[in-house]
């Protein structure tokens, strides 16, 4: 393999690892705070529980991903020298933002947090998880930001040989990156709310803790369902930008070929790129591609021979990503209905039990999948319309990107394993046996009294 294909597979495994932790931490910060505040608000010692137990598994998972989350930004400077050369007057600006105000602010009052639990006030230490959440949402928001201008580069000019920032309030503003942020977060707040629903449901399936975990359930079911609605409208959204800022994307989203007006959708095609044409086409519906991307079922929706081949994105990839990213979304709303309805007898439903614990992962692929749409879709450009990844990566040895692609490997799944371990660990057992976090105490908590 060379230098450019090396690169792109050290990050690709980099980012959708990182990727396995930074949902949780933004949806999962925000449900801790929705318990703290149920607390503060009823009084209810139950609501304290969950947001200790469910609190010690953030704080695992926030510390894996903040190590694989610096890890991958060193990459731009030894992988993507070129690109940061380029470009690293506006790509860098926001994320030194992300870097010196939200995740500071979001490290800092986590440790409060964390360890807060006996020298705070109730409404204090509410008040920490709170601005966790928001510090961990707008990190986000920032990072998101910078990936929505690869996507679709606005308020630059040329000087020099490299893109300068020309104006600020262009980047930060711009429509496609808040359908992307939106799109994001709507995905990481499902996520961790099927995380608490199907640890919840292993052990009421045990008839562990049942009340406890019932009310975690309740608690999560609700917010996930809120969301998947969101999702599906916001996702509706997003997708009608990509067609008006990236129509080659919309054209392998679609495995679209040929530029046509009324545009069918289909439930299922097979890509034959070396063709240049579907193999297999099931379930034609005149017009709805049409619709969907422009609001009009005779809309032209441009196809992929319409652009030059070396300007033409992969197709089979985001082709089936985007169709198991929308087949999950819709499960997830059908799922978390049911779930919402029957919540207050769930625990006697063991079919439906079984149903949200083996939906656990599905979040996860839905959000890596969603990753694998929007960055391969964009190629071959890493700078849509701008940059091309191979004008972007370092002068260096393929044998030296090679080695660290292995090292990140190895280091990667040595990290995994051991963070996933240690959260089903104390999933496992359960708030009886382990409620405590960092910090809290088995005497009085006289921050509570």
């Amino acid at each position: 393999m060379n230098v450019l294909m090396l690169s792109r597979l050290q990050f690709a495994a980099a980012t959708f690892f990182h990727f396995l932790f930074v949902p949780l931490t933004l949806g999962l910060s925000v449900l801790l705070a929705i318990m703290e505040t149920a607390y503060v608000r009823t009084g209810n010692e139950e609501y304290r529980r969950m947001a200790r137990f469910w609190g010690k598994i953030f704080l695992i998972n926030f510390a894996i991903g903040v190590v694989t989350g610096i890890t991958l930004e060193f990459q731009f400077g030894t992988n993507w020298s070129r690109y940061s050369a380029y470009v690293g007057d506006i790509f860098g600006s926001l994320l030194a933002i992300e870097a010196t105000v939200a995740f500071f602010l979001e490290s800092t009052f986590v440790a409060v947090w964390a360890f807060g639990w006996k020298r705070l006030s109730a409404k204090a230490h509410a008040v920490t998880i709170w601005l966790v959440a928001i510090a961990s949402n707008v990190s986000a928001l920032w990072i998101l930001i910078a990936n929505a201008w690869m996507q679709n580069p606005v308020g630059y000019v040329i000087r020099n040989g490299r893109a300068e920032l020309y104006s600020f309030t262009d980047v930060i503003t711009q429509p496609f990156a808040w359908n992307m942020i939106a799109h994001t977060l709507f995905a990481a707040y499902i996520l961790a709310a099927f995380f608490i629903m199907g640890i919840s449901a292993w052990h009421m399936l045990r008839k562990q803790n049942v009340a406890f975990f019932k009310r975690s359930f309740r608690v999560a079911v609700t917010f996930a369902l809120i969301f998947s609605l969101c999702e599906i409208v916001q996702g509706d959204l997003h997708a009608a930008e990509v067609a008006k800022y990236q129509p080659a994307k919309l054209a392998a989203m679609e495995s679209l070929w040929n530029t046509t007006k009324s545009a069918p959708e289909y439930l299922l095609a097979m890509p034959d790129p070396a063709h240049e044409k579907n193999s297999v086409e099931i379930g034609k519906i005149p017009g709805l591609l049409s619709f969907l991307a422009y609001r009009h079922f005779d809309a032209e929706v441009k196809g992929l021979k319409a652009f030059p081949k070396a300007d033409r994105p992969p197709v089979t990839l985001p082709y089936f990503s985007f169709r198991l990213m929308v087949a999950l979304g819709g499960f997830f709303l059908l799922a978390t209905l049911a779930g919402f309805f029957l919540r207050d007898s769930i625990e006697n439903r063991p079919g439906l039990l079984k149903l949200f614990l083996f939906a656990l992962p599905l979040p996860y692929i839905a959000c890596e999948a969603g990753w694998m749409l929007t960055e391969v879709g964009r190629q071959p450009w890493v700078v849509y319309g701008i940059m091309k990844t191979s004008q972007a990566v370092s002068p260096i040895a393929a044998s030296q990107v090679g080695i660290s692609l292995a090292a990140f490997v190895i280091l990667y799944g040595f990290l995994g394993a051991v963070a996933f371990y240690l959260m089903w660990d104390h999933a496992r057992k359960g708030p009886a046996e382990d409620t405590a976090l960092p910090g809290a105490a088995d005497d009085e908590e006289v921050g509570y009294a």
